[in-house]
This record gives structure tokens, sequence and C-alpha cells, in this order.
């Protein structure tokens, strides 16, 4: 594990919440988390920095930053990020400020990181949800990866060697969903969103108000 991250005393404080999605590639984090953001328009991105080049339609500022590596090493020694991490030969990084102002709007910031950031993201901040998502066998996500017509052979082997690291990290997260069923993976991380939500501790948080005028402590 590569990045620096905030003293666990940091705790978070916000009328938002924050969820943190992980999984390997090709389990389908990507396309659950955006099917979740078109049903529920609270949940927001926090657009991470990558020092890798745009796949696909890609587009700066919408799925990532993407900056060089003098710009992310800037970024580092500025303590600009809440965590950050190499992952396939590149870095990732997930800015504290971008986190925070949503946050701070009461909007629910949802990241779709690595392992590896997600477990530094629980370290500092003792309110976060993180959520892994597992494929349903080896072969699927075998299957998934080669449907997906972005990567090599080579590529592929390096993505399948990675995932069984990051799947052996699961344990360390809140919740996992198997993503065997599309609908059902989504329905099953739309639960996990609203059961957050009622939570007393979050509901203090983004109703302190109501709390106030019934005199809750």
């Amino acid at each position: 594990m590569t990045g620096n991250s905030p003293s666990p005393s940091a705790a978070m404080d916000y009328p938002g919440n924050l969820f943190v999605v992980a999984a390997p590639s090709g389990a389908g984090k990507s396309s659950l988390v955006r099917a979740l953001q078109e049903l529920d328009s609270h949940v927001q991105p926090s657009v991470s920095h990558t020092t890798r080049a745009p796949r696909g339609q890609e587009k700066h500022g919408r799925e990532y930053f993407f900056v060089s590596e003098p710009e992310f090493d800037a970024m580092v020694q500025a303590d600009a990020f809440v965590e950050w991490a190499h992952v396939h030969q590149h870095r990732y990084g997930t800015s504290k400020k971008a986190i925070a102002e949503r946050m701070q709007q009461g909007a629910d910031v949802i990241l779709e990181i690595d392992f590896q950031g997600a477990i530094q993201i629980k370290q500092a901040f003792a309110n976060a949800v993180c959520i892994f998502i597992l494929p349903p066998s080896w072969e699927e996500l075998r299957a998934r990866l080669e449907r997906r017509g972005e990567d090599s052979a080579q590529t592929i082997e390096l993505r399948m060697k990675n995932a069984a690291i990051e799947v052996a990290q699961a344990g360390k997260f809140d919740f996992v969903i198997i993503n065997e069923l599309f609908d059902r993976a989504l329905f099953d991380l739309k639960a996990i969103v609203h059961a957050q939500r009622l939570k007393f501790a979050a509901q203090a948080r983004s109703r302190a108000d109501t709390f106030q005028a019934l005199n809750i402590p």
C-alpha cells in the first residue's frame, strides 16, 4: 500500500454520507454505481485523479481528472489526497476537497476505488461505508474481462492475478455484494445506501434541526 491518509481522529461530521465501493476489475462496480446514480440523484460521485490515459469515451473531469506524473507528485506533496495508491501500474488519488465540499452540502458521496484506497479511507473516516463487489466465480470474471474487449491477453492475466489479492481483502469491508444478477446486485446496493441513511448517527447529522427540536441528545 502506498500513500497518505488523515489521522483516524479526523472523523466525518458532515450532513452527507460517504460510500466507498471497491471490486476487482470486471466485477461490475462501475456499472452498478452508474445505475445507482441514475436512480438516486442524491448520490454523487467524487471524481478521482489518475495518471493513466483516458479509455474509450472517458472525459477529463467526468470519469477522472487525468493528470501527469509531475502533477500527481505535486498534489501528494501538498497533502491534497485523502488516499492514493498504485493500481495496475498507474496512480489514483481521491481529493479531500472534492469529498468535503459535496458532503458539506448534504450530498451522499460515492467513491469507486481499489481496495487499498478503501481501507485507507475507512481508517481515516469511521463513518465511511465500505462495500465490496464480488464476481460469482473466477470463470465469470475472466469472461467479463474478455467480453469488455479493452485489454490485451497479457493485461487480462494481470487483472486476474490482482483480483485474487483484492478478493482476499473482502472481509475488511462493511458489506459484500455478489454481482451474479445485475438487477439483484443493484437492489442490494440501493438497500445498503437506504439503510445507512436511516442509522441514528446519520440521521442526527442530516436532520440535526429535527433532533434538536425534539430534544434528542
